[in-house]
């Protein structure tokens, strides 16, 4: 019994010291392994000073104890190694998602973020600090970008209000995350995106100038139409505001809705309107402006352009053929033209008055002087005499006048290299004329002088045969002119008269000669007078004349 109680217990004793053994080994392996795993999490996470197992095994002389400080550790550095993945993952998600939104949301091709994948044997925080490092690089890009991203959103915003446009949908276009509509989406802020949204500023910025290109001139042709037809100013202020805003510098053109579709098609829509009622008064105006030229020419002596004359302006407007406002530009043109002309004119029209005021006077003395009782005593002949002296020295100055006119007008058309037309003829040719009509007048004269002295000669011999005097012809032979009144003690004050001696030349002066010569104007006004002429004396009675006006000193006919 003891032989076989020792052998049991020696089987126990050995049982249990191979079960010591085993479970020593396995003791041994599970620290080995927690070491192992101690050294990995150590080296993952950069922190090789926190356990040393030859100071451990100096200092430990158990397993359990040296087990025992091992454990916590493992689970310590466990725990870190989580944090600092989660901490790794936050950072690579946000890394990645501001990638993303820099990359247009495409699959990353930047070699930057594809070295970002999360190592787990190199969790330390150089690497950490890394990651940090490169998340705030990539946060600061993404500030600066989406700085610039809202400038732009800014300047499209301001433009789409200026230009009437969605500005939801123009930048929906470029993107759908620029619109806001879904406040949780990030905007994308990449490359194409800021080239799209630079793009668009551009056409913005060309559809703006084209727009304000086009309202100026569409408000440019408000503005001569107002101005052409004259409209009122409370009928203008629907557009004032436009007008005003235009006259900005095109940055400074910013209010809301002032270039849009509708504010064009406004403005266009009143042009048209303007337009059709411009067509309707067009010919009325051009009518107008074209009384208004031939009254200037009328006034000012010169011959209008038949270019436009009523008649063919009317034809041409009926017909379709010419557009009203040329016309009318045409005319004002005419118009300018004449004024000009008639500047340059005017010393010598000046002159040609003044020398029609002299004819007027030396025809008042022609027939001053056929009045056979100027010298009565009558109420007003000395007023008539004192006239008649002055018109006597008056009209011996004409010649010099005329001569003075002549190279007045000379030198006008030196100048101006064309004629100097009088009511379309041209003025030396009329000056000429007068000239040469007053040389046949003058030398009518003096073979009336001549025919007289002789006349008297054979009375006086008729005399000395005869020995008597024929008895005078009576004075109520010779005709009174007409166009005379008489005073009060029955003499006769004269008045002007025009008509014509038989057989004595006219005086052409450019009153008669353009009525004469011009069949345009038929109605003359103030210069319109018939050719200053002798009153007509009868043939009867042409000794009477010559005897009366032979012997009045002074008299033309002796000048």
């Amino acid at each position: 019994m003891l032989l076989e109680l020792e052998r049991e217990c020696l089987e126990i004793y050995r049982r249990k010291v191979d079960e010591a053994a085993n479970a020593k080994a396995r003791l041994h392996q599970t620290i080995a392994a927690k070491e192992a795993e101690l050294a990995t999490l150590m080296a993952a996470l950069g922190e090789l000073n926190i356990y040393s197992p030859i100071q451990t095994e100096k200092r430990l002389t158990t397993l359990k104890q040296k087990f025992a400080s091992v454990a916590p550790l493992v689970e310590d550095l466990r725990i870190k190694k989580e944090e600092r993945m989660k901490q790794f993952s936050d950072i690579k998600a946000q890394i990645e998602k501001i990638g993303e939104e820099i990359t247009g949301y495409s699959k990353l091709s930047n070699g930057v973020f594809c070295s970002l994948t999360l190592d787990e044997d190199d969790l330390s925080l150089r690497k950490l600090t890394e990651y940090q490092s490169h998340l705030r690089s990539l946060q600061k890009e993404k500030s600066d970008r989406m700085h610039k991203v809202l400038e732009y959103l800014n300047e499209v915003h301001s433009l789409c209000g200026v230009l009437g446009l969605d500005f939801g949908q123009t930048v929906s276009n470029v993107h759908p995350s620029l619109d806001g509509a879904d406040q949780e989406q990030s905007k994308n802020i990449s490359d194409r995106t800021l080239a799209c949204l630079e793009q668009t500023i551009l056409k913005l910025k060309a559809e703006k100038k084209a727009r304000i290109d086009k309202l100026k001139d569409i408000v440019a042709s408000l503005l001569e139409l107002w101005t052409l037809m004259d409209f009122p100013k409370d009928e203008r202020s629907d557009f004032s505001k436009i007008i005003s805003t235009l006259g900005s510098s095109e940055p400074e053109i910013a209010e809301l809705g002032v270039l849009s579709t509708d504010m064009i098609n406004q403005a266009t829509a009143e042009v048209e309107r303007l337009t059709k009622l411009k067509a309707s008064r067009m010919k009325e105006l051009v009518l107008k402006k074209r009384s208004e030229f031939e009254d200037i020419c009328r006034i000012t002596h010169i011959e209008p352009d038949t270019s436009t004359s009523v008649e063919k302006s009317n034809a041409l407007m009926d017909s379709g053929l010419v557009d009203p406002c040329e016309l009318l530009a045409n005319i004002e043109a005419q118009i300018v033209n004449v004024k000009e002309e008639s500047m340059s004119r005017k010393d010598i029209m000046e002159r040609i008055d003044r020398w029609l005021v002299v004819c007027e006077e030396e025809n008042w003395l022609e027939e001053y002087n056929r009045d056979e009782n100027r010298y009565s005593a009558g109420r007003g002949a000395h007023i008539n005499l004192k006239r008649a002296e002055k018109a006597r020295v008056t009209a011996n100055k004409i010649p010099a006048i005329v001569d003075n006119l002549i190279n007045k007008a000379v030198a006008w058309e030196d100048e101006k290299r064309k004629l100097f037309l009088y009511d379309g003829v041209r003025l030396v040719s009329i000056l000429e004329d007068y000239k040469l009509a007053r040389l046949r007048r003058e030398e009518q004269k003096r073979r009336s002088r001549d025919q007289k002295k002789l006349q008297d000669l054979l009375l006086t011999e008729k005399e000395s045969i005869y020995g008597s005097k024929p008895s005078p012809r009576k004075t109520n032979s010779f005709r009174k002119p007409h166009g005379y009144y008489a005073n009060g003690n029955g003499s006769m004050t004269p008045t002007p008269r025009r008509n014509s001696v038989g057989g004595a030349p006219d005086l052409l002066t450019p009153r008669s000669y353009s009525g004469r010569q011009n069949g345009y104007f038929k109605e003359m006004r103030r210069l319109s007078t018939a050719p200053l002429n002798f009153v007509a004396i009868p043939k009867e009675d042409t000794m009477s004349y010559i005897s009366i006006s032979g012997s009045e000193p002074g008299s033309p006919s002796q000048g």
